[in-house]
């Protein structure tokens, strides 16, 4: 096994398996994306990522054409590995039954209810073969290994490939696909749980029992995501043999970032103190701060497997955002939230890389 590098922040494996300056990767989040985000983190030195779930094959190009007028620095484009357990179609007497466990939200917000759709998911075929020819330098995987053929055609493009694992065996998976780099994620982190091996449930496993342990366990390069906010987590991280740091909520909270004041807002109070983990609002656990939505459906018989749950909230969690009722709205967030201090992604990657050994203070 390769031995791991210097802990200076610009001589990683990382780094220079990506000829990017800093270990930092922003989070890629699914729906809340913005190339405002992205180009901020990349033009900073670190690897900007942009989530790409709901977009289809011209929107995908689109992105990655917006992304290259706003930074000529490398970044990410991620997507979703189909597992087999997606509902692709359902009956409709049980679309009625869904609609109708959350018809009050569309009802609060003044919008009418939706009607079943012909399909809930973007094909993933299309999305593959659109992000392969937008030629990210990076492309990332979440819920699964990708297929043999997709990572060779990507590196045959000049394309880094990343796989995400919330365990040492969902690692160990990766590196035999033959992804460049995995991403070892914690049950801290915001978001969905992206377990593909076991169940969500049963793959809840901290940041920093499984860093040492998949660094341990893979020759590839190793970054830690999960809780991860301060210098002290990416010293942390580091520590423990990680060769760079994925961070989502912290970057979140930025200016630059697609949230909505309210969220933000939100990202910043109390209440992002405490985060539950929930099927609620997508059908799939997630982490996030408790609201009414949460609390109201966390028992109910009415949510629907995914995707259709989060196509059917995907249709009055927009309209929430917009009229700022976040009662009604994803708050995806870290059990990292408290530490949220900052204001732009620049001064996230300063603070985070405060941590390198030598500079770390408190």
């Amino acid at each position: 096994m390769a031995p791991h590098s210097s802990p200076a922040f610009g001589t990683t494996r990382f780094t220079d398996l990506l000829g990017i300056d800093v270990p930092v990767i922003l989070g890629p989040f699914g729906g809340a994306s913005s190339v405002q985000l992205t180009a901020a983190v990349s033009d900073g030195g670190g690897l900007g990522s942009y989530g790409l779930y709901g977009y289809d094959g011209e929107a995908i190009q689109r992105t990655a054409a917006d992304l290259r007028a706003a930074t000529a620095k490398p970044f990410a484009l991620n997507l979703w590995v189909p597992t087999g357990s997606e509902a692709t179609s359902v009956p409709q007497a049980d679309f009625d039954r869904y609609v109708g466990g959350l018809k009050p939200y569309f009802e609060e917000l003044g919008i009418p209810l939706p009607q079943m759709p012909a399909r809930y998911l973007a094909d993933y075929g299309e999305q593959v073969e659109a992000t392969l020819e937008a030629r990210p330098a990076v492309v990332s995987f979440v819920f699964g290994v990708p297929a043999p053929e997709v990572v060779e055609e990507a590196h045959r493009r000049g394309i880094k490939v990343l796989g995400t694992a919330t365990t040492v065996d969902e690692a160990v998976a990766l590196e035999e696909g033959g992804v460049d780099a995995v991403v070892a994620s914690g049950m801290e982190s915001g978001g969905h749980r992206v377990s593909f091996l076991k169940p969500a449930e049963e793959s809840l496993v901290g940041t920093f029992a499984l860093i040492p342990q998949v660094a341990d366990a893979v020759a590839i390069p190793v970054v830690a995501a999960g809780g991860i906010a301060d210098r002290r987590g990416y010293a942390a991280a580091r520590a423990l043999g990680a060769d760079a740091v994925q961070v989502g909520t912290a970057f979140l909270a930025t200016r630059e970032s697609a949230a909505v004041p309210a969220y933000r807002a939100v990202l910043r109070s109390p209440a992002a103190g405490h985060t539950v983990l929930t099927r609620a609002m997508s059908g799939r656990l997630a982490r996030g701060i408790p609201n009414r939505v949460i609390t109201e459906l966390a028992d109910s018989p009415s949510v629907a497997p995914f995707p259709v749950q989060n196509w059917l909230t995907g249709r009055f969690r927009p309209e929430a955002a917009a009229q700022g009722k976040t009662e009604l709205m994803s708050l995806w967030a870290g059990q990292s939230a408290r530490l949220i201090r900052y204001d732009t992604a620049a001064d996230v990657l300063a603070e985070l890389l405060a941590g390198v050994p030598g500079q770390l203070s408190t």
